[in-house]
């Protein structure tokens, strides 16, 4: 048997069996190891992208307090000037952070939304019920106690923003 002409490729054969095996299960361990990398890297940016969403959505409901919206523009604008100053820095704002639907779930951006539309409806229906020789200042006082007699939506849209980014990280 060893003086077969073949013995040399055979003795070869099983002299670097074992490295190709090892070398087999080295680039699949590695290959693994780095769809696991990605896998991580994916689930973090996604994690990062929600994050950062309630953090905006969450400075967006706080900029819509009406404690925040009266201290806003100039003391010398008539009410009709402010309320319109006010309903596009809300839908401005609002519009800006549109995108930040795609991470948080549907019911928490209807919420938002509405947030935004009864905060339009409160300054609305404040000027429609007060007369035209108001000043600015009895406008936004007005505009103050009306929504503290409200239930305070901004605040629970808040918790349930905190509740759901609790959950979801």
């Amino acid at each position: 048997m060893i003086d077969s002409p073949y013995f040399p490729y055979a003795f070869a054969l099983l002299v670097a069996l074992p490295f190709v095996v090892f070398i087999r299960q080295f680039v699949f361990s590695y290959i693994k190891l780095k769809n696991q990398e990605i896998k991580l890297l994916t689930i973090k940016g996604n994690s990062e992208q929600r994050v950062h969403a309630y953090e905006r959505l969450t400075l967006f409901l706080e900029r819509l307090k009406p404690s925040n919206l009266v201290t806003k523009f100039d003391k010398n604008l008539a009410p009709h000037e402010f309320v319109f100053l006010i309903e596009k820095t809300i839908n401005d704002e609002f519009d800006y952070n549109a995108s930040q639907q795609l991470y948080i779930t549907a019911k928490t951006w209807k919420n938002v939304a509405n947030c935004k539309n009864n905060m339009l409806h409160l300054l609305h229906k404040t000027y429609e019920n007060l007369g035209n020789n108001l000043s600015l200042d009895d406008y936004k006082t007005i505009f103050l106690m009306n929504y503290m007699n409200e239930e305070d939506f901004i605040a629970n849209c808040l918790e349930e923003l905190r509740k759901e980014n609790l959950i979801v990280n």
